[in-house]
């Protein structure tokens, strides 16, 4: 038995043997045919451990009492995770009334939860209030207004960070970078608009200023991004002591750490990052006058995304050809971008592994696709695999924790695959596996 983790792509506790992809001591065919395919596996060790790892390095750090790691439910959520996280003693970080009904629903506890986003309606902002939030974080005047009503109506104060903007070129996809100028999140520092947050949040009499937020991007290998954001909300919160006689207790640096999804990957180790953020907050802190804030980050992709492996049943193959005497092979799948749209989205990456057998078979340039109606639907544009692929086979592709079960659809028509936890050699369901009759209740032509 071998593992198959050569760069921390594939979950912890998984394992090669005869050829078949063993997670958590489970059979790749065995899940397979309990579950159905496509089917999201998490190995919930894996998950933990990696709450875990955030965790240490922080205690080892800023210090248990100093820091706070909160999950960003966006990666995956469900009321199971949800409680795995209170169990580690994370934070949860939601973004609208859905992620906040899957925490009430797991009883997670309210002055643990952080209420996010760039537009929450009037309800989501009540409810978060009702219930007592640990904070809101404000990413608008407009919302600070809101705040400000529905917590006066409520006879209640509520903490809430104001979200900065503070113009960071996080060397991601254009489309996941957060912090630059050009972008719907936050206040900006440069412009003056986070100065102008700032006087109004501490003139309004229901809600109580803790401190500034940033999230610079997502899938960030490189420290700089990090340490310019750190340096620029730090000089602005010591700008803001000057200014308004107030030292704010709370810096909240967002998430956006990034994972291995191919062997070329070379993300930092988490105790790496950590320790650098530590020695950049230090070292501003002390340069503008300020105590060590309590210091919160958020990743979710650095937690969810390596404990989830993605199994697919092979329907077809076909070998095409290329320029010259070159021939890639075809190989469609059960699933596609309706369970991972992230390829045709931002062009990402993955690692994909034949799962049920061993083959002697030469490795072939291929191509994993998909069975929407879409040329665009590739779920691993290139890669070597057996030449002797044939339908029936089963695919693992790793690091599919975060973004993809969120961000599926019901493109074709096509139902929503099951979401299974593995753990020393038992299973069960997290989200189970949607059917036809799921998606035709929600056609009002139905007699």
């Amino acid at each position: 038995m071998s593992k198959l983790n050569p760069v921390n792509i594939w979950p912890r506790n998984t394992t090669f043997e005869n050829g078949e992809i063993q997670l958590a001591g489970i059979r790749a065919q065995e899940l397979a045919k309990e579950f159905g395919t496509p089917a999201f596996v998490i190995d919930e060790d894996d998950f933990r451990s990696r709450v875990q790892d955030f965790r240490k390095a922080l205690d080892s750090t800023f210090g248990r009492d100093k820091s706070d790691l909160i999950y960003a439910a966006k990666a995956f959520l469900s009321v199971q995770i949800a409680k795995w996280l209170e169990q580690e003693g994370a934070g949860l970080d939601v973004c609208s009334g859905g992620e906040l009904a899957v925490a009430l629903a797991a009883k997670f506890p309210a002055n643990r939860i952080e209420l996010h986003g760039n537009n929450k309606s009037l309800s989501e902002i009540r409810t978060a209030i009702e219930i007592g939030v640990r904070v809101i974080v404000a990413d608008s005047l407009h919302e600070l207004e809101r705040i400000e009503e529905i917590a006066s109506q409520l006879g209640k104060k509520q903490a809430i960070l104001l979200r900065l903007t503070p113009g960071v070129e996080a060397h991601t996809h254009e489309f996941i970078s957060t912090a630059q100028e050009d972008v719907k999140f936050g206040f900006s520092i440069a412009s003056g608009a986070a100065a102008v947050a700032t006087k109004k949040a501490l003139e309004s009499s229901h809600i109580e200023l803790r401190g500034f937020h940033c999230h610079i991007g997502s899938q960030i290998f490189d420290n700089n991004g990090f340490d310019i954001a750190a340096q620029r909300v730090i000089k602005f919160m010591g700008d803001t002591k000057s200014a308004h006689g107030i030292e704010f207790p709370d810096l909240d640096l967002g998430g956006g750490f990034g994972i291995a999804y191919v062997a070329s990957d070379t993300p930092q180790s988490v105790a790496a990052v950590i320790a650098r953020m530590h020695e950049v907050v230090l070292s501003e802190c002390k340069k503008h006058g300020l105590a060590i804030p309590h210091l919160s980050i958020e990743p979710g992709r650095a937690i969810a995304g390596p404990s989830t492996v993605t199994l697919y049943e092979v329907g077809t193959t076909k070998v095409v050809n290329l320029d010259g005497d070159l021939r890639r092979n075809y190989i469609s799948v059960d699933g596609g971008m309706s369970d991972n749209i992230r390829p045709a989205l931002y062009g990402a990456q993955y690692s994909v592994q034949l799962a049920n057998r061993t083959s002697n078979s030469a490795l072939t340039s291929s191509r994993v696709v998909g069975k929407h109606c879409e040329s665009g639907d590739i779920v691993v544009r290139d890669t070597q695999l057996p030449a002797d692929i044939k339908p029936g086979d089963l695919l693992a592709v790793a690091a599919t924790g975060a973004y993809c079960r969120p961000m599926a659809s019901n493109y074709n028509h096509i139902p929503r695959p099951a979401a299974v936890s593995v753990c020393a050699g038992q299973s069960q369901v997290l989200l189970r596996r949607e059917t036809i009759e799921d998606l035709m209740a929600f056609d009002a032509g139905v007699n």
